[in-house]
């Protein structure tokens, strides 16, 4: 059975002329898909360096079987499971540390709370410090999840794809699928609950308490940001944190990830994979 669905026509016709070679397709298909493959790399990884070389991996991927897609599924649920196949087989990388589960995140975020002011070299806005902090806080949050849990919670509850799609995209069954996320869910949302004081206001837990602690911890360098890249976005968040408070409980958690304004792959990705696309249109194997 096709899963295919009306806003999936364009992308299938521009999938049905790559197939022959037409690069303007070609590039369609790659602007309609790389943003989502690219975000999901970003949640699963956390680091933006290795979410670009996973990234860059799947495009690969994606653009040399092209060919071989048949249209039993909608392309971009197929291009999802090259992603997801890609992800699980990776090596372990920079900060998926064995030791890091949702007990000992929970526990790391009860200490190094600080309200002393904090000046950093060069001066960087303190909204823009708490936005960094926020962002890589919540993205490794779902580090502490197993790959297989995490890749479950990002396409459910984060990119929120309906549960056949998402069932499909992870090679289960739909009952299994649901099962799964639903245990990732309980996690996260249970750490959320007990320590963040974003999405729950009681908790001592604030980004801007975390800044020092953070700075000294290597995971925040104020003359090199990873997720901060806007000032405004920072400055507009508390107005969007008053719409999160107002959902349900167990709806807040997902609701800060989708929140996240996350950075865009450097110049050296966008150039590497315009360089890649008109080999690939003629059909030239990768070297």
């Amino acid at each position: 059975m096709s899963d295919r669905q009306g806003p999936e026509e364009p992308l299938e016709g521009w999938v049905r002329l790559a197939q022959r070679g037409d690069r303007s397709a070609l590039e369609s298909v790659v602007r309609a898909v790389q943003p989502q493959v690219h975000g999901l790399a970003l949640r699963f990884l956390w680091h933006p360096e290795d979410a670009e070389d996973a990234t860059q991996e799947i495009m690969v991927r994606i653009l040399t079987k092209l060919a071989r897609f048949r249209g039993r599924s909608a392309f971009r649920t197929w291009a999802f499971q090259v992603a997801c196949n890609t992800l699980r087989t990776l090596r372990r990388q920079r900060m998926e540390r064995p030791e890091m589960s949702l007990e000992s995140f929970a526990a790391e975020l009860g200490t190094g709370l600080s309200d002393e002011p904090v000046a950093t070299t060069p001066p960087v806005e303190d909204a823009v410090l708490w936005e960094e902090v926020k962002i890589g806080c919540t993205t490794a949050m779902l580090l502490c999840l197993d790959r297989e849990h995490r890749l479950a919670y990002i396409l459910g509850e984060i990119l929120e794809l309906d549960h056949r799609t998402a069932a499909a995209a992870l090679d289960v069954s739909p009952d299994a699928y649901r099962q799964r996320l639903s245990r990732a869910r309980a996690g996260i949302v249970g750490l959320v609950k007990a320590r963040c004081g974003l999405a729950h206001p009681e908790n001592p837990c604030r980004c801007r308490r975390r800044v020092a602690t953070a700075i000294s911890g290597g995971h925040l360098d104020p003359a090199h940001l990873l997720f901060a890249t806007s000032a405004e976005q920072a400055r507009r968040f508390p107005q969007v944190l008053e719409e999160i408070r107002r959902l349900e409980e167990f709806q807040r958690a997902a609701a800060l990830q989708r929140s996240h304004v996350l950075p865009a792959p450097s110049e050296e990705f966008v150039h590497w994979l315009r360089a890649l696309i008109p080999g690939m249109a003629r059909g030239e194997p990768r070297h």
